[in-house]
């Protein structure tokens, strides 16, 4: 049972919410209290985001009512709701790439003298801000362009507490956060809570909820399911309360593993038969430094190691969108040139990547699914350059009901879907095509258990049915429960190889740290 000694700082009750015909919010209720870490638990589209964008200004509930401080409030918009005192550091990036991390930290409300910018006092308030977000080392001069995705979340962090707020809401602000950079955030917000803010704290990653949070609520449906103090559940538990159904064990079973020399006498095996892909000496910039692998049909290959080691810039280099590549690539033992995405998705090659971030990199947000589903597949559902329409709501429609995706209508705006919906539209969309070859950047990043679960069984199922998967992922969790192998990055080089059972956390913390496997690691640990 939570502490009910002292009042609540804020509260929210009946508060209810819909669009068109979806229901966000269903009499929804929150209670907070200042000094503490709030965990808000649930699976895409259970109505957290909305329910906080209604705490901050951002939409209108359709009833319900807010009380801070014992008095009933609402705000028309996101700046009522700072001036206020209420926060919120969103998943999504709201920083202007072409200007300075300082201009963006203060972009409503820059310091002035005489009627001008005081920049001079902007950047001195900036370094305050970025070193308060545990990112002192940002340069407030530096265009935002030019951060990796991780350090502009870092800039989106210290622009929410340049706002002094009162209530500071993180709707899955550390999803795009190296290790180093999430373990900077989880002391940040200590320090906050001590300093008696009220913090409300939105991850699907259950270790960050466990090292952070003082009490959690949980929402199903738009309906608050239970609030308990943290630790009075088990993860279990807390899963179940998500998705409403007993919680199976999350990753599908792996084929049974054979070693190089049987499988060389067994190439009636499709994971026995020769590469469909093959790496010789690829090297990129500083980044890339002669990678060389090979993947089979049927097989999951995970790229593990510290975020930053060229992963990303491995797949982007497969699919065609670096620029200036050495080494080689072959398809099923022909060496081809990938110059651009056209030709990595051709007929001949047959491969698709699904992009890290599905807002910038994935999606169309303002179009329809159905236009969004189409777009990788146009040339499967046109003739002579005209678009058959009932070929191509037979093809979204069947895509749709492989990957369970929840939209009201085809005709719906991608934008209005959940997050998990979304990233299940950027892979349909592929999917159509049918591809051969399938690269993942960390796809599971920012979506729930439930989501997450169905994608595992989804690459499973694909891999049994001949398709190649190389696999990113910044959780271990996952490298260990989907891979059939693990290559893992050091400095832009394979440092190791890991198969079957020597996937193991152990061995891929090691490896990526440059250590031999099997050797005790610091007593610091890594944070994940």
């Amino acid at each position: 049972m939570l502490q009910d000694a002292e009042p609540p700082f804020f509260q929210m009750s009946g508060v209810s919410k819909s669009y068109g015909g979806a229901v966000a919010l269903d009499h929804a209720e929150l209670t907070v209290r200042r000094g503490r870490i709030h965990a808000i638990l649930g699976e895409n589209g259970a109505g957290k985001s909305t329910l906080l964008k209604v705490m901050s200004g951002v939409v209108q509930p359709d009833e319900g009512t807010m009380h801070f401080e014992g008095r009933e409030v609402s705000f028309a918009s996101p700046a009522e709701a700072n001036a206020a005192g209420i926060v919120c550091v969103y998943q999504e990036l709201s920083l202007i790439p072409d200007l300075s991390v300082a201009d963006n930290i203060y972009a409503a409300n820059p310091p002035r003298r005489f009627g001008m910018i005081d920049r001079r006092a902007q950047r001195r308030q900036a370094e305050e801000a970025l070193a308060r977000a545990g990112a002192a080392d940002i340069n407030p001069l530096a265009k935002v362009r030019d951060l990796p995705l991780s350090r502009q979340q870092m800039v989106e962090l210290a622009k929410g507490l340049a706002h002094a707020p009162r209530i500071l809401i993180l709707d899955e602000a550390t999803s795009a956060l190296t290790a180093a950079d999430v373990a900077r955030v989880i002391d940040v917000l200590k320090r906050l809570r001590e300093e008696g803010l009220a913090l409300l704290f939105i991850s699907h990653r259950m270790h960050e909820v466990k090292a952070l949070a003082d009490e959690c609520t949980v929402y199903r449906n738009g309906r608050h399911v239970m609030s308990f103090d943290a630790g009075t559940r088990s993860d279990n538990e807390v899963v179940e309360m998500m998705i409403g159904r007993k919680y199976q064990h999350a990753f599908p079973s792996k084929p049974a593993a054979k070693s190089a020399a049987k499988a060389a006498d067994q190439p009636s095996d499709a994971r026995s038969t020769g590469p469909v892909l093959a790496c010789r000496d690829l090297a990129w910039s500083d980044t890339l430094r002669g990678i060389s692998f090979t993947l089979r049909p049927g097989e999951i290959l995970g790229l593990g190691g510290l975020d930053g080691q060229g992963q990303r810039e491995l797949l982007l280099a497969l699919f065609g969108v670096l620029r200036g590549c050495a080494g080689k690539i072959e398809i099923n033992g022909k060496t081809v040139s990938i110059g651009s995405p056209t030709a990595a998705r051709a007929k001949e090659i047959g491969m698709a990547l699904i992009p890290e971030d599905r807002k910038t990199e994935g999606l169309m947000l303002p179009m329809s699914v159905r236009e969004n589903l189409s777009f990788a597949a146009l040339d499967r559902m046109s003739t002579a350059g005209i678009i058959d329409r009932d070929r191509q709501h037979s093809l979204v429609e069947r895509m749709m009901e492989l990957l369970a995706i929840k939209s009201f209508s085809i005709d719906a705006p991608v934008a209005a879907l959940s997050g998990g919906n979304q990233q299940k539209v950027v892979i349909a969309k592929w999917l159509i095509r049918q591809p051969k070859i399938l690269l993942l950047s960390d796809p599971t990043r920012g979506i729930d258990v439930g989501t997450k679960q169905e994608l595992y069984q989804l690459l499973r199922r694909l891999a049994d049915e001949g398709a190649a998967i190389v696999f990113y992922s910044t959780d271990y969790d996952e490298l260990i429960g989907c891979c059939d192998r693990v290559l893992v990055l050091y400095e832009g080089r394979i440092k190791k190889e890991l198969v079957g059972p020597t996937i193991t956390e152990q061995n891929l913390i090691a490896s990526a740290l440059d250590l031999p496997v099997g050797q005790t690691l610091p007593s610091t640990g890594v944070a994940r």
